[in-house]
């Protein structure tokens, strides 16, 4: 192999690469596929593959997923590229909050809503003791606003409690 083949075969925390479409294509041991992310949506939250079906998916480094409207060759040695996505390379596969805010209006399931009090607590960044009988796990945080449900964020749901995982950063005061 290639100097230059085996640097492609491995993550580089400095370079995008192109998730493969299927498992079968799949070059980097552990890297996901655009396959097995668009499942993930689809299963985790009902959000139906076509949603993306304009998007290109990248990996910068180990499980850090991003995702681009449009395509480009691959790798490329860039900063940054779309948004940030979601995070695969652990036991749970995490939204981000990006993710979850631009894409949760699509989500059929595993989406809890939250009245206007306790939105503005998960917007600061609190964790709420909630009634919940879906999964557990990472939810995408929601409220109706102006007779629409519009995602808020990423919660994670264990034991009737549900962690804003809000960055602080984005967290808000409404």
């Amino acid at each position: 192999m290639s100097d230059r083949n085996e640097e492609l075969a491995s993550n580089d925390g400095q370079r995008f690469d192109r998730l493969p479409e299927t498992e079968d294509d799949r070059e980097v041991s552990g890297r996901v596929s655009r396959a097995e992310v668009l499942d993930w949506w689809e299963e985790r939250f009902g959000i139906p593959p076509e949603t993306f079906e304009h998007a290109s998916f990248w990996e910068k480094g180990k499980g850090k997923i991003w995702i681009l409207d449009g395509d480009l060759e691959s790798p490329i040695h860039i900063e940054a590229l779309g948004m940030t996505f979601l995070r695969t390379r652990q036991r749970h596969w995490k939204p981000t909050t990006n993710a979850a805010q631009r894409f949760g209006r699509h989500a059929t399931k595993n989406v809890i809503e939250l009245d206007a009090e306790r939105a503005s607590r998960f917007a600061r960044g609190e964790d709420l003791e909630v009634d919940w009988d879906g999964d557990w796990g990472y939810l995408i945080a929601a409220h109706e606003i102006a007779g629409k449900t519009e995602p808020l964020g990423v919660g994670l749901y264990l034991h009737g409690e549900l962690q804003s995982l809000v960055p602080q950063g984005r967290q808000r005061d409404l």
